[in-house]
């Protein structure tokens, strides 16, 4: 059931009601058409629209954006309710966002509840509003406003939303409040077609255009949301109704829309498989090691209301592990996020010992130390023997071996890896490191971890690197080799800046520490393969001096301790190490690094694939936007993948193995997708 419908009086009341969050589709549509015609048959003096549960409606059903628009379209839905002799009012009793705000918008009155929230998120599924959020949301609450609402697609909390004119009340019970209301005064609101549209600012739209340009580089769909917007400012009401949905509809069928689309499944059907049982109850953490990581994820554990106690080596570490969750902490009350209040209440759920008897009764710990295989059998030799043989132990290694961890302790089956991304309290990624012998129990820990920190979980499978970072480094891999051949460090980060990343991988690189990825090499050096070419310039770095943006100098250098310049004496690393190598380097343009470096990471995701590391082409489209800033509007690596063709790829990679056919060996699962006809997204083991 989508609607439902019933009289009291003179009032009718109709609920939106299709679990979980009432989004709107055919039968909803549908059943409000109905709903208004039924309240003009019956002369109600009004009609309360509100949403069952704790949703007032959470937009359209994305499901449908695949195939053609069906009737009844919301447009016309939502301008029978405005337009009815009866007046409807929107009780917002949780949240109103798409589809389910224009709803809202449409009617004569909105009361929210003091939870509820109100907003046009379309942007992020690559659309614009199209049942008239553009033309009457700027009616209500200005330019300005309306503008940051639909272009970032942020929604309102109620308070804001009264505060911006977007509703005209805040109640505890917004049924009960809409009820009480004044039928004089009810059929004296204008509806909001009737509305002025507001004198066109130029300085607003220039300001929103700067802002997008900043946060939303080579988004269309915000950019087209301000330009509906814009013009219609110029047109009548019906007139601008019709180009915010030819715009929609326009939009709906574009590649952007579609990878945004996919992103939203792919993250909606990141969740436990429903054999595993159910997780012991989380009812405190422990974590080991109190630098940036532990403190990033005993922080987040306590915003959960969960005590922590953080483990250290002595006096020293828990003075600094206590400084730096203090420091998270002080940053949260600055920010507004912690009241005085909640801040205490952190303070006293915290314990940082270097006594790991105290942390006996956790059912998780978790292991956040140095990358050092022994440093972590030592870890977890203590905590095998401290905690109850009943706890789940995890380690958050990037890298090394979770079944050599493993086999250290007594039962090897309580171990898995819960791999964060840093910071970790903000990154959403979490990777659950499945080994060998991980029990079902332990990796439902892990997604019960996941599901109260509002992670993204993927599970993966033991290598090196796991699927993230093994993929990010044959992408750095590409980038030197492309810098050492004929580019510069810039070069390649501006052209994956322009491709969509926040950052290119040298200045991440700055950010992390040079010093990281020389200890991983160095960890490496035993098994690489001598057959295949190894760039020496990361290593020059080092030994310079080097190590990134903390020292003054990587890649770039930090003047002052501010912001990135170029600089030569690293141009000229790489003229001289090619010249050593006998190397003729070559110039490449943009879309020849962009290339290089997608073809190298899609190339190296698809053996992961092939080895069983992921269990998915969507969990690799996981991992690397929510983990490493893979552009969201492409999908994920191998949604981007398939748009470019595996038949295209294969192509590009076997030219470029007359380069190197070790790094650029053709991966099975691309062979085989080739052979057979398959997109990526198709492909399963035969």
């Amino acid at each position: 059931m989508s609607i439902t419908m019933k009289a009291d009086g003179l009032t009718g009341f109709v609920t939106l009601d299709n679990p979980p969050v009432n989004a709107i589709g055919k039968a909803m549509r549908e059943g409000l058409m109905e709903a208004v015609k039924w309240a003009e048959r019956e002369n109600f003096d009004r009609v309360i629209v509100t949403g069952a549960g704790r949703a007032f409606a959470a937009g359209a059903d994305a499901r449908e954006f695949d195939g053609a628009a069906l009737e009844p379209f919301l447009p016309d839905v939502c301008d029978a309710i405005e337009r009815s002799f009866v007046p409807w009012v929107a009780a917002i009793n949780g949240v109103a966002l798409g589809g389910g705000a224009e709803i809202a918008l449409a009617c004569r009155m909105r009361i929210a509840g003091p939870k509820a929230q109100i907003g046009l998120p379309e942007v992020t599924l690559g659309v614009i509003p199209g049942a008239g959020g553009t033309q009457r949301a700027m009616r209500l609450c200005g330019l300005e406003s309306a503008l940051e609402m639909i272009a970032f697609g942020r929604p309102l909390r109620a308070t804001e939303a009264l505060k911006a004119g977007l509703i005209h009340a805040v109640e505890v019970d917004p049924v009960d409040a809409a009820d009480m209301v004044n039928t004089e005064e009810l059929q004296c609101v204008v509806p909001t077609w009737e509305l002025p549209p507001p004198d066109h600012d130029e300085a607003a739209f220039t300001a929103i255009r700067e802002k997008l340009a900043k946060r939303s580089p080579g988004q269309v769909a915000p950019l087209r949301a301000v330009e509906v917007v814009e013009q219609g400012l110029t047109l009548d009401f019906a007139e601008a109704m019709a180009l915010e949905r030819a715009t929609f509809l326009e939009l709906k069928q574009g590649d952007q829309s579609r990878a945004l689309r996919h992103m939203f499944f792919a993250e909606r059907a990141a969740k436990p498989p429903k054999d595993l049982p159910s997780a012991p109850e989380l009812t405190e953490v422990a974590v080991v090691g109190g630098g940036t990581m532990g403190a990033g994820i005993a922080y987040a554990c306590l915003s959960l209301g969960l005590p922590v106690t953080l483990l250290e080596t002595d006096a020293d570490g828990v003075e600094r592990a206590e400084a730096n969750v203090g420091k998270l902490i002080g940053d949260g009350v600055a920010r507004g996020r912690l009241s005085e209040d909640g801040e205490e209440a952190l303070r006293a759920r915290l314990t940082a010992t270097t006594d790991y008897a105290k942390a006996a009764n956790a059912p998780l710990a978790i292991e956040a130390a140095f990358e050092d295989m022994e440093v972590k059998k030592a870890i977890f030799a203590q905590l095998d023997a401290a905690l109850s043989p009943d706890a789940i132990l995890a380690t958050n290694t990037s890298y090394l071996d979770v079944d050599e961890i493993a086999a250290g302790t007594r039962d090897p089956s309580r171990v898995l890896g819960l791999h964060f991304f840093a910071p970790a309290h903000i990154m959403r990624l979490l990777e659950i490191v499945k080994g060998a012998q991980s029990s079902p129990k332990a990796l439902a820990t892990g997604y019960a971890l996941g599901k109260l920190l509002k992670k993204v979980p993927v599970v993966a499978g033991v290598c090196d690197g796991f699927i993230g970072n093994r993929i990010y480094s044959r992408y750095r891999e590409a980038a030197d080799t492309v810098f050492m051949d004929g580019s510069t460090p810039w070069e390649v980060d501006e052209a994956m800046v322009n491709f969509g990343y926040a950052m290119g991988p040298y200045e991440v690189a700055d950010l992390s520490g040079l010093d990281i990825g020389y200890a991983a090499r160095r960890r490496q050096d035993a098994t690489r393969d001598p057959n295949r070419r190894y760039i020496p310039l990361a290593d020059r770095m080092y030994e310079l001096g080097k190590l990134g943006k903390k020292v003054g100098a990587g890649w770039y250098r930090y003047p002052g301790g501010g912001g990135k310049v170029e600089d030569p004496i690293v141009a000229d690393l790489a003229l001289e190490e090619a010249h050593f190598a006998g190397i003729e380097r070559t110039e490449y343009d943009e879309a020849q690094i962009v290339e290089r470096l997608t073809l190298a990471m899609i190339n190296e995701a698809t053996d992961v694939l092939a080895e069983g590391i992921a269990q998915s082409a969507a969990d690799i489209d996981l991992v690397t936007v929510f983990g490493y800033g893979f552009p969201r509007w492409r999908g994920g690596l191998m949604h981007y993948a398939d748009t470019l063709g595996v038949p295209q790829i294969v192509e590009r990679i076997t030219a470029l193995q007359a380069e190197d056919p070790v790094a650029w060996k053709l991966s099975p699962v691309l062979a085989d997708c080739a052979e057979r006809g398959l997109s990526l997204a198709e492909w399963s083991p035969v």
